[in-house]
């Protein structure tokens, strides 16, 4: 068979082309472009306080130390401000076009290089993110722009091999954090995990409270239920249909419940856009008779796709295998990248989940000396961590406060962080931007003379606590983490 029979051979073959999941692949290019604008729009409003120039960890700083990164970025040779405005603006100006569906009207090369452009976009702002873009979902929405890049456009059928690697994407962020959790704490293996985490998570929802009040017989349903939904019913989503549908159902219910429980930025939305590759058209016409049948009857795939599509197919197979070692691997990592490219990587959360919720408290005072009898110390309202014990919890993914998820881990390590202690420095100089990052000033932009940081004892309120006080959480004063600080007069920095 000479070569040009072969390709017209293997460009017949219907084994390529998925007729059946167009719907999916509809879900799968809207739902991740709409997490991309999401992240570029976070970034876009906290990076320039956070990392840039004036930043707490200022990206011209780390590159200077850094020298040569391991990791591309288009701030490898510079980094401002303004061009990061940039990349934010083109970021969502390119997910808003692909959100409305305009790429996906061309030949599939179009979406795949405007998915290319967010990924590596994005990826160029993580490789500089420091520890405030250290969260496993920044690596989860990377690979999966990588790999919906290559779902082609309205005028080819979806690839099978790469919606079956997106299926494999989805097993490895369910399967590894259950194995984590296995392999974890022993409150996943005696049930009790759910007695805690509702309070303890990092940022919680304005359900939170009243999902940490059910009967913990339910608590523990929730566990098996959680168990159930990691360790078993991923394998079913390489099952035929309609199998795989409702493996696929089963994790957005249950990914359904924890966004309705927490806020976890766009790690649950993730998991629930990607659980739709493994959807059929006809399962989703009869659970939804308004979802056609047929799409676009009679499209056929050009062999220069075939090529493209299973060239990528082959590099993803090939760096599966430390991913899937990792699985099944005593010394589990999670959240890890095998690959400067951020792809194909290794997920999970909650291996353990602590027992009690401590929270930083940072106040300011306008008096002459810190323990001046006269004292009045003010605190400053965080948009989504715990701080007044009578506000409800906001619900703010997927968006992502990347400070209010940095002030959770301070307890759990050290307060002592040098992006904390820059922190604290700024607002003593009243800085506008990182003032901006918070949901109350007590002192209306003035600069207060002194700061200090508490430790508290948080736990929510009983439904009887709760209508006899008004108040959602009880807190305990521990100590003072950070003793008061203040400004030298000459150098402006810390004492």
């Amino acid at each position: 068979m000479e070569f040009v029979e072969w390709l017209a051979w293997f460009d017949a073959q219907d084994w390529f082309d998925a007729q059946d999941y167009e719907f999916a692949r509809q879900v799968l290019q809207r739902g991740t472009a709409v997490l991309y604008l999401v992240a570029f729009l976070s970034t876009m409003n906290q990076f320039p306080a956070l990392l840039g120039e004036h930043g707490l960890l200022p990206v011209p700083s780390f590159l200077e130390m850094a020298r040569r990164l391991a990791r591309p970025t288009l701030f490898q040779w510079r980094y401002s401000d303004a061009l990061l405005r940039a990349v934010c603006w083109v970021g969502i100006a390119v997910s808003a076009m692909l959100v409305v569906g305009l790429p996906q009207l061309g030949p599939p090369w179009l979406p795949m290089l405007a998915f290319l452009a967010l990924w590596f976009l994005y990826m160029s702002i993580v490789n500089v993110g420091q520890t405030f873009y250290g969260f496993g979902w920044e690596i989860l929405l990377l690979e999966a722009g990588f790999t919906v890049a290559f779902l082609g456009s309205d005028q080819v059928p979806p690839p099978t091999t790469i919606l079956i690697l997106i299926v494999w994407l989805v097993f490895r962020l369910e399967f590894g954090a259950g194995m984590i959790k296995i392999r974890g704490g022993r409150e996943w293996r005696d049930l009790t995990a759910m007695f805690y985490h509702h309070e303890t998570q990092p940022m919680p929802g304005p359900l939170s409270r009243q999902a940490h009040l059910l009967p913990r017989p339910l608590h523990k349903v929730e566990v098996v239920g959680n168990h159930f939904a990691q360790l078993v019913v991923p394998f079913f989503l390489f099952a035929p249909q309609p199998l795989a549908s409702i493996a696929a159902g089963i994790i957005i219910v249950t990914q359904l419940w924890l966004v309705g429980s927490g806020n976890f930025a766009w790690l649950n939305w993730m998991a629930i856009v990607l659980a739709f590759a493994a959807v059929s058209d006809p399962v989703a016409h009869a659970v939804l008779p308004a979802i056609p049948l047929e799409w676009h009857p009679g499209a056929q795939t050009p062999v220069w796709w075939l090529g493209v599509v299973l060239a990528v197919t082959v590099l993803l197979v090939v760096l599966s295998y430390r991913p899937l070692l990792n699985l099944f691997s005593r010394q589990q990592l999670m959240n890890a990248s095998f690959n400067r490219w951020r792809l194909v990587n290794a997920y999970g959360a909650f291996g353990t989940v602590t027992k009690q919720r401590i929270e930083i408290v940072v106040e300011g005072t306008m008096a002459e000396e810190p323990d001046a009898p006269d004292e009045h110390w003010l605190e400053y309202g965080f948009k989504g961590k715990p701080g007044d014990v009578r506000r409800l919890p906001r619900q703010w993914a997927p968006y992502h406060l990347r400070l209010d998820w940095l002030m959770w881990f301070l307890p759990l390590r050290t307060v002592h962080e040098g992006w904390f202690y820059a922190f604290l420095e700024r607002l003593l100089e009243a800085d506008k931007p990182t003032l901006g990052l918070l949901r109350h000033d007590p002192f209306d932009g003035e600069r207060p003379r002194w700061v200090r940081a508490r430790s508290y004892l948080y736990r929510f309120a009983s439904r009887a606590e709760f209508r006899e006080t008004g108040e959602r959480w009880v807190r305990v004063l521990l100590y003072d983490a950070i003793p008061p600080v203040s400004l030298t007069p000459r150098r402006r920095r810390l004492l």
